[in-house]
């Protein structure tokens, strides 16, 4: 459960004050869910493993809904010329769009797992034909995770100052470990239920559990490491971030200026068909001396 975590000017989009509220939002919700996930493994030892199940559940929506916003900011920093653009900078296709889609799939699947598994609690006989769906798909939904950590490690620096770049590592390797051990926890979690017959919550085993809690106690230092990010890259600070390579930025200007003369030729255009409109509809004024003829 870790989501995209880039240092690009592309990502200044929109005006000043609903980026940021928009970006601070991303990254509290991202931390709030981070809690959730962790809230829920724990409970798994207490008398509560139900409602463990559904705290995890809800930690899991809210981290699709983060990786979805997150895969829109980008592309509305580059006017949604994806392809385009990625003929020049593989970056984009690399990190800023295939990193929330890969993460937005697998927790969609660590999603359904947990799902089976609770609908397996609840109704019991005539669910059981699910216990190996869910427990492959909590393997699938974790190397989707540490597939779309490694993909978000492997961005490349050259003009971003090194402030940034500390602070995206102290993001990266969080996410990344922590996908790691989910990873591991599923695959062990596989292996204990191989030749048992499991159902409900005894598909979550302990070594699944505690490896979960170790690994959302690493989301969640990797989500507070992000709002710090955030911030500082939301402050006028001088903060250099990092821009398009391979002549993309300059083709993105390009088309960001030829569209500008359209614009203010159409603005113009509308303001002189108001104008005549304006003209043809208002009657002449009567002159004063008419009116007192007409009188007379």
């Amino acid at each position: 459960m870790v989501k995209l975590a880039s240092a690009r000017e592309s990502r200044m989009y929109g005006p000043v004050r609903t980026r940021n509220r928009s970006e601070y939002m991303n990254a509290g919700l991202y931390v709030f869910a981070t809690v959730m996930l962790l809230g829920g493994f724990v409970a798994q030892f207490s008398m509560e493993r139900r409602s463990g199940l559904v705290v995890i559940l809800i930690g899991l929506g809210f981290i699709i809904l983060v990786n979805v916003h997150d895969l829109v900011a980008h592309l509305a920093g580059i006017d949604y010329r994806l392809f385009s653009l990625m003929e020049h900078d593989l970056q984009l296709g690399l990190v800023e769009f295939a990193v929330p889609v890969v993460q937005s799939i697998g927790t969609l699947l660590s999603f359904l797992a947990i799902l089976f598994i609770f609908i397996q609690e609840e109704m019991g006989y005539g669910y059981y034909k699910w216990e190996k769906h869910a427990v492959n798909m909590l393997i699938a939904g974790a190397a989707l995770w540490l597939l779309g950590s490694v993909h978000n490690s492997c961005q490349i620096y050259e003009r971003a100052d090194a402030h940034v770049q500390v602070l995206q590592e102290s993001v990266h390797i969080p996410f990344l470990l922590g996908s790691l051990l989910f990873l591991v926890g599923s695959v062990l979690n596989c292996q204990e239920q191989a030749g048992m017959f499991h159902h409900g919550l005894d598909l979550l085993s302990g070594t699944l559990i505690w490896l979960g809690i170790c690994g959302s106690f690493l989301f969640f230092v990797g989500g507070l490491a992000n709002v710090i990010k955030v911030f500082k890259m939301q402050q006028v600070d001088g903060l250099r971030l990092e821009k398009l390579r391979r002549g993309a930025q300059e083709r993105l200007a390009d088309e960001r200026e030829a569209r500008v003369p359209l614009i203010l030729e159409e603005q113009g255009r509308r303001k002189r068909n108001n104008v005549e409109v304006q003209h043809t509809t208002t009657p002449n004024p009567t002159p004063y001396r008419d009116v007192l003829v007409g009188q007379t």
